[in-house]
């Protein structure tokens, strides 16, 4: 029961996102946010990749791509 409430509460701070980490933690790609982001890219089953000409020190530049 708590890993299923664990799993619920993670989609849900996944959902709220718009990129991975996005704008929404202030947008500067901190260790903390990235792995952050990583851990809810994974829970999708996806990997979290710096976007093509993306800035590396902000969370924008990063997206969640498929395996």
């Amino acid at each position: 029961m708590r890993m299923i409430l664990a799993m619920a509460l993670l989609s849900a701070c996944a959902a709220c996102a718009s990129a991975p980490g996005g704008e929404s933690v202030g947008g500067v790609a901190t260790y903390d946010n990235l792995k952050t982001a990583r851990t809810a890219c994974e829970a999708k089953g996806e990997k979290l990749a710096l976007k093509s000409q993306g800035d590396p020190q902000r969370m924008a530049a990063y997206e969640c791509k498929r395996n």
